[in-house]
């Protein structure tokens, strides 16, 4: 496994030689994360830029980056033209593609460029008003899902039973079916269950729709009284109630969680009604789902191995809370 700074410092190769074919003069590329894809920040005369490095196979076994990240990127279009919602807009290269493929330091990898959003994230200063606007720029966005016809070459992620609990998804390199084997026994044992009691639920389809698929509080930017949703680089068709669990998924454990969830459930009904009684199952299968990428991500990432025996004990700990309401 490269060391964290000498994967960075490869990528950072790639993004430089993507942004070759791009409209933008020189500037000055900051590092910002290096976890799913690896993302740098472009300044320059012509403004701030977001330069995404995705990393292959990232939406599934099989399945062409560039055209996921395509159509992820018509559904961005759609929102900025049909909605006021802000989310990131893209900025097509030179030749006018969404993507540009780049190789250098023996990797090639898709990239693409947003243009960047200012905003404060409340991650980690969350407040009962950062759920309810948060609930209430959702409820729009499904809204805004629910109206449109996606062209006939959409290709995402189709948030399943399969695709969280069987082997269709790649993390860091991982088939999903390798992180199973590589789970603590204790681990593997309580996301089983958790496929298990989900099977049914799953199977009978309610309420499915495009969604943004990780659109917690870490992926939405406060400026004024407004929010700003970015990173839709999960979304897909899947379970509208999964998409409200992911938004409260992390403050699972806090003593303040009962105000959260009826912060998100009254900016959500302003639009939307919701009916959030299994709004834990949810949130358990966001566990197993998170679980299973941070132990395959692990593998390749040497500050997520540093990790993954704490974020096994959350695991269990978030699964007792949702299963002892």
């Amino acid at each position: 496994m490269l060391s964290r700074r000498q994967q960075i410092a490869a990528m950072r190769q790639v993004a430089l030689a993507a942004l070759r074919g791009y409209p933008l003069p020189e500037g000055r590329l900051t590092f910002v994360t290096h976890g799913e894809n690896t993302t740098f920040r472009h300044d320059s005369t012509a403004g701030r830029h977001l330069v995404r490095v995705h990393r292959p196979q990232r939406h599934g076994d099989g399945v062409d980056s560039a055209s996921a990240i395509a159509s992820e990127i018509a559904w961005l279009r759609s929102i900025r033209d049909e909605t006021d919602l802000e989310v990131p807009e893209v900025l097509p290269a030179d030749d006018g593609a969404v993507t540009v493929t780049a190789t250098a330091a023996g990797e090639t990898r898709v990239c693409s460029v947003l243009r960047w959003m200012d905003g404060r994230i409340h991650e980690d200063s969350a407040r009962p008003v950062h759920l309810r606007r948060l609930g209430a720029a959702m409820a729009a966005l499904h809204d805004q899902a629910d109206a449109w016809e996606p062209p006939s070459d959409f290709v995402r992620i189709v948030w399943d039973h399969e695709t969280f609990f069987g082997d269709g998804m790649i993390y860091g390199g991982i088939p999903a079916a390798e992180c199973w084997r590589l789970l603590p026994t204790p681990v593997r044992v309580r996301f089983e269950a958790v496929a298990e009691r989900m099977a049914d639920v799953f199977a009978a389809g309610d309420g499915v729709g495009l969604i943004h698929a990780d659109l917690h509080l870490g992926n939405a930017l406060f400026e004024g009284g407004r929010v700003k949703l970015i990173d839709f680089d999960d979304c897909g068709t899947g379970p509208r109630l999964y998409e409200l669990a992911v938004a409260l998924w992390e403050y699972r454990l806090e003593d303040d969680y009962p105000a959260y969830v009826e912060a998100l459930r009254t900016g959500y009904e302003t639009r939307r009604s919701v009916d959030l009684s299994r709004v834990d199952d949810y949130i358990a299968v966001r566990q197993v789902g998170f679980g299973l990428w941070y132990t395959g991500t692990a593998q390749v990432n040497p500050a997520f191995a540093a990790r993954l025996g704490i974020v096994d004990d959350w695991s269990l700990e978030m699964l007792d809370a949702c299963e002892h309401r």
